[in-house]
């Protein structure tokens, strides 16, 4: 049995690269950027209004003139009109580019307009008011978007405002979720008292959908050579295997022993932690990465976040991705626990912002790792310290979560 802190070492020593891929730029959101994106032109590439009103030359304003003559009506996408005179003005829409012989814009509510004659009603105004700047954003050639980040919508519009309709983005690798044991039946099959239907694949899937993986799906009985031939065709397909359930000390558990067989390489199994203790992760031949989480829910839950995700982030080197701290994430504990098996405990817990901005965390125990109706009324795990048995409300520990909660 590993602690947490070497289960953690081992599986992100496994991180792969799997190379990139030029997508659609709106097919990109969720994906992590491979390529810095530069401005193809200055950003705003005019002087620009930014209020709707009348554009004049401070100098005119300086001496006193208060009233100007409208040349001419400037809407965003127009080219602009220049003044002749030191009392013409244009009226000019939010957006519009603002003529270079003038160079402040004056809002609608801070004028009188009467027979093309714009009267100004304010004694003070500021040169450049309302006006943005050529190159005030960025300059023609400047980095907009460093590579290694995630994909927002804010990023998908600055790629299509510098011209972008195709972005370099990191692969991802190629999952495989697999479930294991004949209690299981399919969602839409009605079941005895002593079957449950296939859950943990979905959640799992779900999960992977946050991050734009989408993964298959593959259900395997309880028998040897069947594990062992479905197995097989996994690892010769995928790059990445996802196994839930038969890795415990059951009599049906005869996962490990196919892992075995098919040369897959242990690298531990059993983790010192509850829920979640009997984790296993391997690899072949250093290019398929085994993860078989326990089969009872919660398990499977906080070892796909503790484990899988962090090591996702890593091989993506994404500095941010959404729904996940990793390990970053700090939360005070808002009541005392006590926790006194040899274990390092993820306990479940709710969430919230205080009036001092303060992250409180409360625990909710639930009813063990099958019980996984608790996950809907929690936002993340606590990953509480092993050497302790008593924690006090006050403390602040890790925070693993799996909600958004803002």
């Amino acid at each position: 049995m590993v602690s947490v802190e070497e289960a953690e070492r081992i599986i992100l020593a496994n991180t792969k690269h799997y190379g990139t891929e030029l997508i659609a730029f709106e097919s990109a959101t969720g994906r992590v950027l491979a390529e810095d994106i530069k401005a193809d032109r200055d950003l705003p590439p005019c002087n620009r209004a930014t209020m709707d009103g009348i554009a004049i030359s401070y100098a005119a304003f300086e001496k006193g003139i208060r009233t100007f003559q409208i040349k001419a009506t400037i809407a965003a996408g127009d080219p602009p009109v220049e003044m002749e005179n030191e009392n013409e003005c244009a009226e000019i829409m939010t957006g519009a580019p603002v003529p270079s012989t003038t160079d402040t814009v004056i809002r609608y509510e801070d004028v009188e307009i009467k027979n093309r004659t714009a009267l100004i009603t304010i004694d003070t105004i500021k040169k450049g008011q309302s006006t943005h700047l050529k190159g005030k954003d960025k300059q023609a050639g400047d980095i907009v978007a460093v590579a290694n980040q995630f994909i927002t919508p804010a990023l998908i519009s600055m790629a299509a405002s510098v011209g972008k309709n195709t972005l370099l983005v990191k692969k991802l690798p190629k999952v495989v979720i697999v479930s294991t044991g004949d209690e299981l039946v399919g969602v839409g099959t009605q079941p005895t008292a002593y079957q449950v239907r296939l859950s943990n694949n979905y959640t799992i899937k779900s999960v992977l959908q946050q991050y734009q993986l989408n993964a298959d799906m593959v259900h395997i009985p309880d028998d040897p050579e069947t594990t062992k031939d479905h197995l097989y065709k996994c690892i010769e397909k995928y790059d990445v295997i996802l196994l839930t359930g038969g890795i415990s000390m059951g009599k049906f558990d005869y996962v490990p022993k196919a892992l075995e067989a098919l040369n897959v390489t242990k690298l531990f199994h059993k983790v010192q932690q509850r829920p979640g203790k009997p984790f296993w992760f391997g690899t072949h031949n250093d290019n398929v990465l085994v993860f078989a989480f326990p089969g009872n829910p919660v398990s499977t839950f906080m070892c796909l976040h503790r484990y899988f995700i962090p090591w996702l982030i890593t091989s993506l080197k994404s500095p941010s991705l959404p729904g996940d701290s990793r390990g970053g994430a700090y939360a005070i504990l808002n009541d005392a626990i006590t926790f006194t098996a040899p274990l390092k405990y993820f306990v479940q817990v709710k969430l919230k912002i205080n009036e001092q901005g303060h992250l409180l965390a409360t625990p909710d125990e639930g009813n063990g790792s099958s019980d996984f109706a608790n996950l809907l009324d929690t936002d993340a795990f606590m990953e509480l310290p092993l050497e302790q048995s008593n924690f006090r409300k006050g403390e602040v520990h890790r925070i693993w979560p799996y909600k958004q909660i803002i």
